[in-house]
């Protein structure tokens, strides 16, 4: 039997949250990297057709180099869409403008260049200086672990909610005689104690605390359910 080759789906897509740090690396060097993350060339369940690769944070985007005389020989160009609207600018001047748009317009060349890749290009976060406002979710993640952490969450929090119920539940003491005095569950051996004596029952020298709240609570029942009675 030949065995089914697996495909990812667009539901078990799982996006996390990487940061490159671009301080004195190559701009080629660092754009090919967040090129292969932003596709998800990086994992064993690469689909070229979906946006199943990682969000990418950039951070010091001012710091980063070209290599040999291509700071000063790099031209980008940009036109208005009118005649004579051709402008350019240098490397240098770019860097000196916005950092961010050097690296951004390196990755963008490096996507598809067609719906996914402008959706891929959104997942790209760039900024000129080492702080990104990301941070929370470069710690907890995202997708399928996140859930896998929201579930554990969730069956940690099952027994101490139980526990809540079962308090709420629990059956009152009986207020004509527990009025002014402290619940029976929360007495001490010695208080029991007494409370037994003050009600007239005798204490067998081989009781415990549990026989000794058991007869104290069965007496004042029976005094209750007698009062009801008569």
């Amino acid at each position: 039997m030949t065995a089914k080759t697996y495909r990812l789906r667009k539901a078990e897509m799982d996006r996390k949250w990487q940061v490159l740090d671009a301080d004195d690396r190559p701009l080629g060097r660092i754009a090919s990297e967040a090129a292969k993350l932003l596709l998800g060339k990086h994992k064993p369940t690469y689909e070229p057709y979906l946006p199943m690769g990682d969000h990418v944070v950039i951070v010091n985007a001012g710091k980063v180099r070209l290599t040999g005389n291509k700071a000063a020989q790099k031209v980008y160009y940009r036109h208005s869409g009118y005649p004579g609207g051709l402008r350019e600018r240098s490397f240098l001047e770019q860097m000196a403008r916005d950092p961010r748009r050097v690296i951004e317009t390196a990755v963008r060349g490096m996507l598809p260049h067609n719906s996914l890749g402008r959706e891929l290009f959104r997942h790209l976060k760039v900024y000129a200086g080492p702080e990104h406002p990301h941070t929370a979710q470069v710690m907890a993640g995202t997708g399928a672990r996140a859930r896998k952490r929201a579930a554990r969450a969730a069956a940690a929090a099952v027994p101490a909610a139980a526990a809540e119920t079962a308090v709420a539940t629990a059956e009152p003491e009986p207020a004509a005689l527990t009025e002014g005095q402290a619940p029976l569950g929360k007495m001490t051996r010695a208080e029991l104690d007494d409370e037994a004596r003050n009600l007239g029952i005798e204490i067998d020298p081989g009781w415990k605390k549990p026989d000794v709240l058991a007869a104290v609570r069965e007496y004042r029942e029976q005094a209750v359910a007698a009062e009801q009675d008569g």
